[in-house]
C-alpha cells in the first residue's frame, strides 16, 4: 500500500477480519472458538487468528530462526499472486490467489503435512478489470483478502466485474452458493475479509461510490441485514469486539469510528475521529476500541467502547496496513516505516520504540512472549512482547517481497513468499518449523 500516493491495504491481507465474540481479558487458547463447531482454538480459521486479535496460542513453540535452507519443513508453489493470509484448518491450508494472465481468481487447498495441493477451485473468471480504466494501487493485489472457515465450509470475498462478490465453498473446494455483495468503484484495490458470527457470515465493501456491510446466511448466502456505508474508499475488515459489556462490530475509516450490533446491524454508535483510509482491523481492550489509519491523517487513538465513543487519546503515528496487538494493558504495534512501539492502552501514554529496518505491510503476530514482525523484503524481526523495553531477539531473511501476515498454528509457521526468478516474482508456502 503507497497512498495518495500511499494507501496499502490489501496485502493484509489486510484484510480484516475478526469474527465471533472476543472476550475481555481474553479467553483461553482452548475455549471454544464456534459454537457448535468442530473448530479448535489450536486452528488459524480466519483473518487474525482464532481469537481474532493476531494472538496465537501460547504454548506453541514456532522456531525465531530460519531462513529458505533452515527450519524449512515444506515449500510449495502458488500459481498466481494475492496478498491474503492463509489459513489452516484440521489438516488444510487454504489460500486466495488470482492468475492475473488467466484473468481468473481461485482457492487453494494444501496439505498442511506435506504442501501437496489437494485442490484448486476458480472462483471467477474473466473479471480482472476496472470500469473507468482505473488501476488498483501498485502494491495491491486482485486477492487480497483472507478467507474464513467454520469447520464446514470456506468463505472468500473478492472483486470481479466491478463489483465484490461473496463465495461459499464446501472443504472439498466445491462452490455452495454465491453471493453479489455489492458494486465496487476501485480506488486503490479491495481487501476486507470475511467474518463469521454465530449463524451469519460478514462482508464489507466501503468505495467511493457509497457501500455497504452485510450479514449473509452461512449455508444459503441468503441476506439477513444489511447497512449502508458512506462514499468513501476504505479498506479496513469487519472487527467483532467484546467491549463496553457486550458485542459489537466496529469499523474504522469513512472519517469515523462506528459500531453494530453484529446480529441485527443495529447501529449502536458512531463518533468521528478516524481518518478517511484505513487498513487495519480494530483491537480492543475490554474498555476502549482503537483506531489507526493513513489517509488524509495519520493516527492512532482510543475511543471509549460504552457508546459514548468518546476519543481517549490520540497520536499521529503512522500506522496505516499493519494492525496493532494487545495484550495486559498495552498496545504494541509496527508503523508502516519499520518503527516497532509500545503504548499504556489507558492513557497512551509511549513504553518505548524501537527501530526495525524497511516498510511493514503484514501485520505483526504474538506468540506467548514474542512479536513476529515482517517487512516488505520478506525480513522477519522477533522481539520481546515486553512493555518495558524493545528487545529484540532475531531476524530471519526469506523471499524477495512479502505482503501477506504469516499463520502460526502448532509451533509452525505459514508464510507466503515471493521470490525474484529473473524479472519475475514467484509465490511460494513455506511451513516453517522443526524440520527434523
Amino acid at each position: 500500500m503507497t497512498h495518495d500516493t500511499q494507501e496499502q491495504f490489501f496485502w493484509k491481507p489486510l484484510t480484516a477480519l475478526l469474527v465471533l465474540t472476543v472476550l475481555a481479558p481474553l479467553p483461553a487458547v482452548n475455549a471454544e472458538v464456534l459454537p457448535g463447531s468442530k473448530l479448535q482454538a489450536t486452528e488459524w480459521p480466519w483473518w487474525r487468528g482464532p481469537l481474532r486479535n493476531g494472538i496465537a496460542a501460547a504454548e506453541q513453540k514456532p522456531p525465531v530462526r530460519w531462513s529458505a535452507t533452515e527450519n524449512v519443513v515444506w515449500k510449495a508453489p502458488i500459481v498466481g499472486r494475492g496478498h491474503g493470509s492463509p489459513i489452516v484448518v484440521g489438516e488444510q491450508v487454504i489460500l486466495n490467489t488470482a492468475n492475473v494472465k488467466a484473468g481468473t481468481q481461485h482457492v487453494l487447498c494444501y496439505s498442511r503435512k506435506s504442501g501437496e495441493l489437494l485442490w484448486d477451485t476458480t472462483v471467477h473468471r474473466g473479471g480482472l478489470h476496472v470500469k473507468g480504466k482505473k488501476k488498483p494501487n501498485e502494491k495491491a493485489s486482485w486477492a487480497s483478502s483472507t478467507p474464513a472457515c467454520d469447520g464446514e465450509l470456506i468463505f472468500v470475498s473478492f472483486y470481479s466485474d466491478n463489483a465484490i462478490h461473496v463465495t461459499a465453498l464446501d472443504r472439498q473446494g466445491r462452490q455452495v452458493w454465491q453471493k453479489k455483495l455489492s458494486d465496487y468503484i476501485v480506488h486503490q484495490g479491495y481487501a476486507a475479509s470475511p467474518a463469521i458470527f454465530g449463524e451469519l457470515v460478514i462482508a464489507s465493501a466501503d468505495h467511493k461510490g457509497g457501500g455497504l456491510v452485510a450479514a449473509l446466511d452461512r449455508q444459503t448466502g441468503k441476506l439477513v441485514w444489511k447497512q449502508d456505508r458512506p462514499k468513501a474508499p476504505n479498506y479496513a475488515s469487519p472487527a467483532i469486539l467484546e467491549a463496553g459489556g457486550r458485542t459489537q462490530l466496529v469499523f474504522t475509516g469513512c472519517d469515523r469510528v462506528a459500531s453494530f450490533d453484529p446480529t441485527t446491524g443495529k447501529g449502536l454508535w458512531q463518533v468521528e475521529g478516524s481518518t478517511t483510509e484505513c487498513v487495519t482491523t480494530a483491537v480492543t481492550d475490554g474498555t476502549r476500541v482503537f483506531s489507526s489509519g493513513g489517509y488524509p491523517d495519520n493516527h492512532v487513538a482510543a475511543y471509549r467502547a460504552d457508546g459514548s465513543g468518546e476519543n481517549v487519546w490520540r497520536n499521529n503515528v503512522r500506522v496505516y496496513v499493519p494492525s496493532m496487538l494487545i495484550r495486559d494493558g498495552y498496545l504494541f504495534a509496527v508503523a508502516d516505516a519499520g518503527v516497532a512501539m509500545c503504548w499504556e492502552s489507558a492513557t497512551g501514554k509511549e513504553m518505548w520504540k524501537g527501530r526495525l529496518r524497511g516498510t511493514f505491510s503484514a501485520s505483526p503476530v504474538m506468540v506467548g512472549d514474542h512479536i513476529y514482525a515482517t517487512n516488505e523484503a520478506g525480513r522477519t524481526f522477533v522481539y520481546r512482547a515486553d512493555p518495558k523495553k524493545f528487545r529484540q531477539v532475531a531476524e530471519n531473511d526469506l523471499g524477495d517481497l512479502v505482503m501477506a501476515t504469516p499463520t502460526f498454528v502448532g509451533g509452525q509457521i505459514f508464510m507466503r513468499v515471493a521470490m525474484r526468478d529473473g524479472d519475475t516474482l514467484r509465490e511460494m508456502l513455506f511451513c516453517l518449523g522443526d524440520a527434523r
